[in-house]
């Protein structure tokens, strides 16, 4: 049977001398390189009792050896669940006591307070510190360099990526070996990705874009990337002419926009600029493309299902759509109610399904049964429609949902922890239009009588609770909130009352 998403890559591989990946410190990492050291990792996996469909934790910084350590996962049959670095160890230990996993790998600066978590969980800690004694990179040097991969079929499940739901609680995303597999080779093909490609790679290795779009079509197609820790606008113009692609988020282009030095020149070498995980405005559009002569390529997906539409690599990449359904993927617009599809050019509910849509959410079979239809389709909770000519539009989101910086930040979690706090009577956290972020995360409070809290009070509150990403970049106060005649506060005129706040 073989181990179905490593067999995928392996397949694809360039000779062992070729270049995987070169990093912003000055190291270079071979595909032999990769073969050798994640071979390492596998057996280290393994004596640490890591048995096929364990879960291991990973909350690390970005580096070569964290993607070395998900493909060890991927040989050694373990399902791979990685933590935002940014989630407080309140977040941490929701996560843990959901998963079970075996093993938590973590920064070194962590340990201690994730030890004591862990132990609760049952669960094993080491540190993928590359220098340290006794750290889980240290263990697998002394390994040996090859492995015989664990059998892992198309429907085993090779990660588990946890998004929030509205009601606060996280739910984990089951990605099989084929989910991840068959969506990296339609990526390869559609945006024509070949071994001679190589990839400018700043996303973080967290979440689906930067691990599962990026690092998995690179391995797809035995390509190459130029490895960033972080994002910097300047860093990444001077990097433009080694390189042959880019994938972004939408604040990376607003920020490049604003470098000097980036005209067509700087960007003569590149193919292909693509952006996701957020709505990319018409004016960014129009912007870069007249600054650099490219058309960013803008696609949609989410945790659940990778990616399931594109514009196209020759054709229209039209500005405000995210363009056609990928092959292989089945995308309609139904009535959010029923389920029954719509004619073409009205609005509802975006409905995919395909290879790339996930199992379900771990342990969580009500759940699953309700986001999935009859026949399969899973209902996204975004809103679109599809125009005469195929391309696909979000209009919105059915789910209560902010995307800011690529993130996704959902206000119920936010709005527990503001209302939990004296003085404050009520709460409604909402998303507004932001030149830099795509959303800012606003948050609209009702005080107590004759509370008198800031909201220096309140974002001093939250710091130690929830990931810096999720603070609310203002607080406005005001006497009540909005609500219909069921009670239900409208966050659509809070939306429309606040729309300019962010503008200059």
């Amino acid at each position: 049977m073989g181990n179905h998403l490593f067999d995928a890559f392996r397949s694809s591989m360039p000779a062992p001398a070729r270049l995987l990946m070169e990093t912003d410190d000055g190291r270079s990492l071979t595909y032999g390189d990769m073969l050798a050291r994640s071979a390492q990792l596998a057996h280290a996996l393994l004596q640490l009792d890591v048995e096929p469909g364990d879960r291991v934790a990973v909350q690390v910084e970005k580096s070569p050896e964290a993607v070395l350590l998900y493909l060890a996962c991927v040989r050694a049959g373990a399902v791979f669940l990685p933590l935002n670095t940014a989630y407080t160890l309140t977040e941490l230990g929701y996560f843990f006591g959901d998963a079970e996993p075996r093993v938590i790998v973590c920064d070194p600066a962590r340990s201690a307070d994730i030890g004591n978590m862990a132990e609760a969980a049952g669960a094993v800690v080491v540190t993928l510190d590359r220098n340290g004694q006794g750290s889980l990179t240290d263990q697998a040097s002394r390994q040996a360099t090859d492995f015989h991969d664990v059998e892992r079929g198309p429907g085993d499940l090779a990660a588990i990526l946890y998004t929030s739901g509205t009601t606060g609680r996280s739910k984990g995303a089951m990605l099989s070996h084929e989910n991840l597999a068959s969506n990296a080779r339609v990526l390869v093909g559609q945006w024509r990705f070949t071994s001679d490609d190589v990839l400018i790679h700043a996303l973080p290795i967290f979440h689906t874009h930067g691990l599962f779009v990026a690092t998995n079509v690179v391995l797809m197609a035995g390509a190459s990337m130029l490895f960033e820790q972080k994002f910097d606008a300047g860093r990444i113009v001077s990097l433009l002419p080694r390189a042959t692609t880019l994938m972004g988020v939408p604040t990376f282009y607003v920020r490049l926009l604003q470098q000097d030095g980036l005209d067509r020149e700087a960007a003569g070498n590149i193919r292909l600029f693509v952006s996701g995980s957020a709505p990319l405005l018409a004016e960014t559009h129009k912007a870069w493309r007249e600054c650099t002569g490219h058309a960013i390529l803008e696609r949609y997906g989410m945790t659940e299902t990778n990616m399931n539409t594109s514009n196209p690599y020759e054709g229209e990449r039209r500005a405000g759509t995210v363009g056609f359904p990928l092959p292989g993927v089945s995308l309609r617009i139904a009535d959010p109610d029923n389920g029954k599809p719509l004619p073409q050019g009205e609005v509802g509910m975006i409905e995919v399904r395909g290879p790339n849509v996930f199992g379900g959410y771990w342990r969580m079979p009500e759940k699953t049964s309700a986001e999935f239809r009859a026949d399969g389709f899973f209902i996204t909770g975004d809103l679109g429609i599809i125009d005469a000519d195929g391309y696909v539009h979000i209009v919105g989101r059915g789910k209560d949902l902010i995307i800011s910086g690529g993130y996704n930040i959902y206000p119920k979690e936010l709005e527990s922890e503001i209302d939990a706090l004296d003085g404050v009577a009520e709460s409604a956290v909402i998303g507004v239009a932001h030149p830099d972020f795509g959303e800012g995360v606003t948050a609209v409070v009702v005080r107590t009588p004759a509370s008198r809290i800031t909201a220096a009070e309140i974002l001093g509150a939250i710091a130690g609770r929830v990931a810096r990403y999720k603070h609310p970049k203002q607080v406005v106060f005001v006497e009540e909130l909005p609500r219909n005649t069921m009670g239900k506060v409208q966050k659509n005129l809070l939306r429309d009352a606040y729309k300019d706040l962010y503008r200059s």
